[in-house]
C-alpha cells in the first residue's frame, strides 16, 4: 500500500512522520528500519506515527531508526507538534500523549517560530566518577569533557552505551563542554547507534546535570549542538527538577508517498 509521509527536522535531528489516524498502520521492525535507511529508504533518525486519543490533541508513537519503538524523543515531540499544527489539530498550544505520559507544547511565534515542549520531572539517578546518569524520558549518561568538537563520539559513545552499568537496556551518551555563555553537547543515540546532530532529551539531561554541578546558575541554559541551538529552562528544588521546557525550531523538509507491504 502507498503511505503519505512527511519529513521534519529539529536542529538536524530528522524524522519521518505519518498521520496514522485513518490507516492504523502497525509497522514492522524491518519496515521502519528500511524507511529510515539513508541509502535505500527515505532516511531519518526515527519514524513517528500520529494517532488519536480522547482528551488529547494527538498521541505520538516513536520508533528509532533500528526499527524498534523507543522511549521519549524531545526533538521528535517538537516536530510532531509542528506537524499537528500543519494539520489544524492544534493552535498555539497542544497536549499530547507519548510513551512516558502526558506532555504540553507551546508555539512561540516571535521573533521566529519556536516550539516549546514540557518534559517529565526528573532527578539525578546515579553519580559516577566519570559522569552522571538520569532519565529525561529516555536514559542518558552525561560526561563532561573539554574539546568536545574533537571527541570521537561514535567510538567512545558506543562503549559507554553498552556499559554493564546500564544493562540491560543501555543508554544514550552525552559529551558536554561548558563554554562561556552556553554548553556544547554532542550525543550518541542508542537505537540510531550513531551520533545524531541533536538530541532533545540529551540536551535536557545535559542542562540538568550542569545545574546539579553548579546550583547557583540560573535555571536557563543555552545549548549548542552540531545541528543548531536549543534552550532548556526548569525549576530546581534540591535534587528535583520540574517545570522543564525544551525550546527550539522544528521545520518541515519535504513530503511524498512511499510503498510499503501490507
Amino acid at each position: 500500500m502507498k503511505i503519505q509521509f512527511y519529513k521534519y527536522q529539529g536542529t538536524g535531528n530528522d524524522f519521518i512522520i505519518i498521520d496514522n489516524r485513518m490507516i492504523n498502520w502497525a509497522p514492522t521492525v524491518q519496515q521502519v528500519s528500511g524507511l529510515c535507511d539513508r541509502r535505500f529508504g527515505i532516511g531519518a533518525d526515527g519514524l513517528m506515527l500520529l494517532n488519536e486519543k480522547p482528551g488529547f490533541s494527538f498521541t505520538m508513537a516513536y520508533y528509532n531508526s533500528d526499527g524498534h519503538e523507543s522511549t521519549m524523543c524531545g526533538n521528535g515531540g517538537r516536530c510532531m507538534t509542528a506537524f499537528a499544527r500543519s494539520l489544524g489539530l492544534v493552535g498555539s498550544t497542544a497536549q499530547f500523549w507519548a510513551i512516558d505520559g502526558r506532555h504540553e507544547a507551546e508555539i512561540n511565534e516571535s521573533p521566529s517560530r519556536l516550539y516549546r515542549l514540557k518534559m517529565k520531572d526528573t532527578w539525578i539517578d546515579k553519580v559516577f566518577a566519570d559522569g552522571f546518569f538520569l532519565n529525561t524520558g529516555s536514559p542518558h549518561f552525561v560526561k563532561f569533557t573539554t574539546g568536545v568538537a574533537h571527541v570521537d563520539v561514535v567510538a567512545e559513545g558506543r562503549v559507554l552505551r553498552n556499559d554493564e552499568r546500564f544493562a540491560p537496556g543501555g543508554t544514550n551518551v552525552d559529551f558536554v563542554e561548558v563554554l562561556d555563555e552556553e554548553i556544547f553537547v554532542r550525543t550518541y543515540e542508542r537505537g540510531v547507534e550513531n551520533e545524531t546532530l541533536s538530541c532533545g532529551t540529551g540536551v535536557t539531561a545535559s542542562a540538568i546535570v550542569s545545574a546539579f554541578r553548579n546550583p547557583d546558575h540560573p535555571g536557563t541554559y543555552n545549548i549548542k549542538t552540531p545541528g543548531g541551538s536549543l534552550k532548556v529552562n526548569f525549576i530546581q528544588q534540591g535534587d528535583i527538577f520540574s517545570d522543564i521546557w525544551l525550546e527550539g525550531p522544528a521545520e518541515f523538509v519535504f513530503a511524498g508517498e512511499v510503498e510499503v507491504a501490507r
